[in-house]
């Protein structure tokens, strides 16, 4: 059970996740699995990633109807990316639930800082409007859209801040696109993960409840300041700037924990 702090500490963090996934169409496990280990007191890292994995999915589907309502979602490319990326995920997931919890941070952080410098480097590029699936780039979709379901499932995040670059880096979208069209497979990721999770009894389901009301008003926000921010490469820069600090406290929270 919850205790009154908790229920606000988690309405409050799932508002925080929301606010994420509709403004960089990731972030939500990166925030969700530290607000739920260090400021909601979840003590099993396993049980804060099997609960975070059911919030962003839902909340990144809030987002996803918000998205979509502004034409900011390429159905095609997002689909056959989650279709690619829902094996991995299943696989990934079951291996993490196999390995040490504060190493499995440690490693998702520094995950974390390498993709965030790849997003920083490309931060001027613009991307093509109106790029979607095509029969040439296929493959590349399938391809990251695989390596993302793995990764995402092994850490147990919705995979958003591996599924933009990737989107991007298959099609050539625009970054507001690819954050619109990334929660079609945060979405699916998240349920995979979960659903393994959830059948090892690492899912704590009252948690999950209050994330998921506090995302969705934080989603609905999220989404309008994308909007605001989605030209001259600021999305991206507020995209790497947010994996950036949140790493560097999960570096130092886990280095902790295990002794480094």
């Amino acid at each position: 059970m919850l205790d009154t702090m908790q229920w606000v500490l988690g309405a409050l963090s799932g508002g925080l996740v929301g606010f994420s996934l509709g403004l960089v169409g990731g972030g939500g496990s990166i925030l969700a699995v530290p607000l739920m280990v260090y400021l909601v007191g979840v003590s099993q890292p396993h049980v804060a990633i099997g609960t975070s994995a059911l919030a962003v999915a839902a909340n990144a589907a809030t987002g996803l109807l918000q998205h979509a309502r502004v034409a900011n979602v390429r159905w095609k490319a997002g689909l056959l990316f989650a279709g690619a990326g829902i094996l991995g995920a299943f696989g990934g997931s079951t291996a993490g639930k196999n390995f040490d919890g504060q190493g499995l941070l440690f490693l998702f952080a520094i995950l974390m800082i390498v993709v965030g410098a790849l997003m920083l480097r490309s931060r001027k590029d613009a991307g093509e409007t109106g790029a979607d699936l095509t029969r040439a780039n296929a493959p590349k979709v399938i391809g990251y859209g695989l390596g993302a379901g793995v990764v995402s499932g092994f850490f147990g995040i919705g995979g958003g801040f591996l599924i933009v670059p990737g989107l991007i880096a298959a099609t050539r979208m625009p970054m507001i696109a690819a954050v619109g069209t990334s929660l079609v497979a945060v979405t699916a990721f998240g349920l995979t993960t979960a659903a393994n999770y959830a059948f090892s009894g690492l899912v704590n389901w009252e948690l999950a409840l209050v994330f998921i009301v506090g995302g969705v008003l934080g989603s609905f926000l999220g989404t309008l300041a994308a909007r605001r921010l989605s030209g001259g490469g600021h999305l991206k820069t507020v995209f790497a700037g947010l994996i950036f600090v949140v790493a560097a406290y999960m570096l130092w929270q886990s280095a902790s924990a295990l002794g480094v």
